[in-house]
Order: structure tokens, then C-alpha cells, then sequence
């Protein structure tokens, strides 16, 4: 039987799959979506993959018999159980990779917890100024890569906790 937090952490997964899939659909679309309604989309299911994240967090603690911890970061689930957990040990990994589905949560958690750069406007001073949008992939095809990565290192940690 899946537990109560796993059951809440794959219904956040299913929520920004539907958002994700819809997104998809307007991006080919033969008209161009308006934008306010991909970036409500794409925002929408950032917010739930980092929902998502959080869960899992705590879902791994309650694994661990942590009934009231509630850690929000890794460096909190580190300091609740150990270095030496498996969890956190894969998770440490996933981090220290650049291109994991935790390195893009974070990278997504960070564009999205802050205003855009400004820009320069273009002068006769400035002409040849280039601004190159930067900031994490918020492609639909991305964000459904890290909300899969993300479901299945959930499905895999709640398989092993069941056999116990």
C-alpha cells in the first residue's frame, strides 16, 4: 500500500503532467498561444514539481520514523538523518550533478523565486549590446523529463520502503 505521502507527492507529479501536456499541446498549436496563458502553464507546473520536491523531502523522513519532521532542503534531511542515508546519498549525488532533475529543480526554484533581469534598452550608446535570455530550460519537453526523473526516483525509494 502506498503511503500518504507518496500518494501526495505522484498527485502533485499528475497535476503538472496535465499542465505540461496542455502546454505542449499550445506550443503545437497551428496559432500561437498567447503568452500569458503558456507562462500560467509553464509557472503552474514549475510550482508543482517544486511542491512535488518538498513532499518527497518529507516523505523520505517519515520513511526514516521522523513523524513530525517537515524538511523543506536537503541540507535539512541531511542534518535530520544522516550522510550516510541512503536517500540522501542519492539525492547528494543528483546535486552534485549539473544536469539532474534536482540540479534543474533548483535552477527552476531560483528563476522562479525572483524578478527578471532587467534589460538594457538598446542606444546609440549601447548598440551593440546583446541580451540573451538566461535562466533554466522551462520547455515543455524539459520540465516533463524532470517531472518523470522526479516520479521515478519517488516510485523507487516507495518500492523499497513497502518491502520493509
Amino acid at each position: 500500500m502506498a503511503s500518504q505521502w507518496y500518494s501526495l507527492l505522484s498527485q502533485k507529479l499528475y497535476l503538472a503532467k496535465a499542465l505540461l501536456e496542455q502546454r505542449a499541446a499550445l506550443d503545437n498549436a497551428a496559432e500561437a498561444p498567447p503568452p500569458l496563458l503558456t507562462e500560467a502553464l509553464t509557472q503552474g507546473s514549475v510550482e508543482l514539481l517544486l511542491r512535488a520536491r518538498q513532499t518527497l523531502l518529507v516523505m523520505i523522513a517519515r520513511h526514516h520514523q521522523h513523524k513530525q519532521a517537515s524538511p523543506s532542503t536537503l541540507d535539512e534531511l541531511r542534518a535530520l538523518l544522516s550522510e550516510d542515508a541512503y536517500e540522501v546519498t542519492a539525492l547528494n549525488a543528483l546535486a552534485a550533478d549539473g544536469h539532474s532533475w534536482w540540479s534543474h529543480l533548483i535552477q527552476l526554484e531560483r528563476g522562479q523565486s525572483q524578478p527578471p533581469a532587467t534589460r538594457k534598452s538598446v542606444s546609440a550608446d549601447n548598440i551593440i549590446a546583446i541580451s540573451a535570455e538566461t535562466g533554466p530550460d522551462r520547455s515543455a519537453t524539459t520540465l516533463a523529463k524532470t517531472r518523470s526523473a522526479l516520479a521515478a526516483f519517488a516510485q523507487e525509494l516507495e518500492e523499497q520502503n513497502s518491502e520493509w
